[in-house]
């Protein structure tokens, strides 16, 4: 679960400026053979905890968000920034306060999406999070196909794509959620080439397959086949803290595996369906996520994303890449990714040893 604070460069031979020092940068590891990553990216709290309550300043924005655009040789970072969240009820609503005009965070606007565009880095918008998760079920309750076609309209209106992020874990609204994704299908149907932004539709669901597990079974068996898709893919989001690698490789094999034990059981899921994620930013302390590719977790799992194996679902290996939380200002308190915490060195040089494209291509429908 990505958690805002109220819960919970590289330059292969030459040298990257990081904070107020010139620090010597050498060529990040080679990343293991595999199945190439086609995601790569980060979701984006903006400066205030994931509210994006105000509009930006767009010089102040890069000066704390270039590693996002640059890892230190002209090439961004990441290939898809998410920018989180929309609140469900305001969309719904088209509510306009002080954090919100029409139903959007006011930070959410053509500037900022912009300027990721036009470095080649996709954006989609996240609609709820963890502290949302009461305004999904309002949402859903009061008009969920509404809200699917509000959510396209914005979607189409800004050329991004959208994320469902509804993390109720006891009870969720399925028939809500259906009735919100076929009114979003209906406006912008399932493109497998990508090449329509709006069209981009996933949906996060959680670490391993033992939390939002009605939610993960109802997606996993019914938006996230290969024979007959729906949504593009999921993100198996960040667990309660950092895991360890065996503990990150554990969960995301359970969603290879499935749960058929549970009733009803939660199918396999293929490999191509969904990504892994990662904290960049979390707690006091930068990660090595964030500065030292040589010792982060993206590097020592990064065999296993690359080769795993489908198992009941799918046919080509490989997850398709990773996603990291969360750029900027995850928490009011905790550690951001602004300077002199940007993460060229761990990022960045993933990017760069992974051979990350940019910008996103076609994903693997097998």
């Amino acid at each position: 679960m990505r958690v805002p604070s109220n819960r919970l460069r590289t330059i292969v031979g030459t040298t990257a400026l990081l904070g107020a020092a010139l620090v010597p940068v050498g060529p990040p590891a080679a990343a293991a053979a595999g199945t190439p990553l086609q995601v790569y990216g980060a979701w984006h709290c903006s400066d205030d905890a994931c509210i994006w309550g105000t509009v930006r300043d767009m010089a102040e924005f890069d000066a704390k968000n270039h590693w996002l655009i640059d890892r230190g040789d002209g090439r961004p970072s990441v290939n898809l920034a998410v920018l989180s969240f929309v609140h469900p009820l305001k969309l719904l609503n088209g509510t306009t306060d002080a954090t919100t005009l029409d139903g959007v965070p006011r930070g959410m606007d053509q500037a900022v999406i912009g300027w990721f565009k036009s470095h080649g880095v996709r954006v989609m918008l996240s609609v709820g999070g963890i502290t949302y998760t009461d305004a999904w079920d309002q949402a859903l309750a009061q008009n969920a196909t509404l809200l699917g076609q509000r959510a396209a309209a914005l979607a189409g209106r800004l050329g991004v794509g959208i994320e469902i992020d509804y993390e109720q874990n006891t009870g969720p609204d399925l028939t809500g959620l259906q009735a919100f994704v076929d009114a979003y299908r209906a406006a912008h149907p399932y493109d497998p080439t990508g090449a329509d932004p709006a069209a981009r539709l996933t949906i996060d669901t959680a670490a391993g397959d033992r939390w939002l597990i009605g939610i993960n079974q109802y997606a996993t068996a019914n938006w996230l086949r290969t024979d007959k898709p729906v949504l593009d893919y999921a993100n198996a989001m960040v667990p309660a803290r950092q895991p360890s690698a065996s503990g990150a490789i554990a969960d995301w094999q359970e969603h290879l595996d499935g749960k058929p034990t549970y009733n009803p059981p939660v199918p396999p899921l293929a490999p191509a369906k969904f990504t892994g994620s990662l904290y960049i930013a979390e707690g006091s302390k930068v990660r090595p996520e964030c500065n030292d590719f040589s010792a982060s977790l993206q590097s020592s799992t990064g065999s296993w994303l690359q080769s795993a194996a489908p198992n009941g679902a799918g046919s080509s290996s490989g997850l398709l890449g990773y996603m990291f939380w969360a750029a900027e200002a995850p928490s009011a308190r905790g550690v951001t990714t602004q300077p002199p915490n940007s993460c060229e060195r761990g990022v960045g040089a993933g990017a760069t040893a992974y051979s990350v494209p940019i910008p996103m291509p076609a994903l693997r429908q097998n």
